[in-house]
């Protein structure tokens, strides 16, 4: 698919907060701003305008799924030092206009390539993820797909509500949920019996995406080639440091 490379105006049409530090934020109904339909893990540029003129503009992945008519949604991360964050978390109100651009990235699923699916998460990287598996419930729920998600806590994990009634309702999708710092998991990372555990339970992924920090998912990518998963396999995103 090739992307729009023009920027377009998008209003905020609600605000929801999902985390103590995300909040949902809903634009424009599809196909506006954008000339068609995304791909389920793709990300959209933003761009912010100062009365001076100064810009700033960052990348947040989608977490809507293709078409959805409640409007493109992204999940952003209030971040003390970030000038476009910190606008979301703090300015932004229902009916501000900004500019996107997108859809963009090939890190994406689509019914069509079939499955299993293995899905691996961590902390604000579940968001694309997020969208695949709202593409699956849609238009392919016959796909098998599993979710491993790590995050820090019970309250900062995105969707956490969502994901267990789906895995709880769904026949077919299976989430596993990593808590680093709290209850019985605490100080434990994802590792290889997790990773096998996955794979008996989905079968061999014909698909595998990984997205989270750099260490997060070098680590991760290390994990599925060492259980057999082929790395024509693996697809990446990468988040910062």
């Amino acid at each position: 698919m090739t992307a729009p490379s023009r920027w377009r105006a998008a209003t905020i049409r609600a605000i929801t907060p999902v985390t103590p530090r995300v909040k949902s934020f809903r634009f424009t109904p599809q196909p506006s701003p954008f000339e068609g339909p995304h791909r389920a893990g793709q990300h959209v540029d933003v761009r912010l305008t100062a009365p001076d003129g100064y810009q700033a503009q960052r990348s947040y992945s989608i977490a809507s799924a293709p078409g959805d008519p409640a409007g493109l949604e992204l999940m952003i991360e209030g971040l003390e030092a970030g000038e476009v964050s910190g606008f979301f978390d703090t300015v932004a109100e229902v009916g501000d206009e900004i500019e996107l651009r997108g859809p963009l990235g090939a890190f994406t699923w689509g019914p069509e390539e079939g499955g299993p699916v293995l899905l691996i998460g961590g902390g604000s990287g579940v968001v694309p993820l997020l969208a695949m598996v709202r593409e699956r419930a849609l238009h392919a729920p016959e796909v098998p797909m599993l979710l491993i998600y790590s995050v820090r806590s019970g309250a900062e994990a995105i969707a956490r509500a969502e994901l267990s009634a789906r895995s709880r309702d769904e026949t077919g999708f299976d989430l596993t949920l990593l808590l680093t710092r709290e209850g019985a998991t605490a100080g434990r990372r994802i590792d290889r019996v997790m990773i096998d555990t996955a794979i008996e339970c989905l079968g061999m992924p014909r698909h595998a995406f990984v997205c989270g920090g750099n260490g997060f998912v070098g680590a991760v990518a290390d994990l599925l080639v060492d259980a057999g998963v082929r790395p024509s396999a693996i697809r990446t995103e990468r988040f910062g440091g």
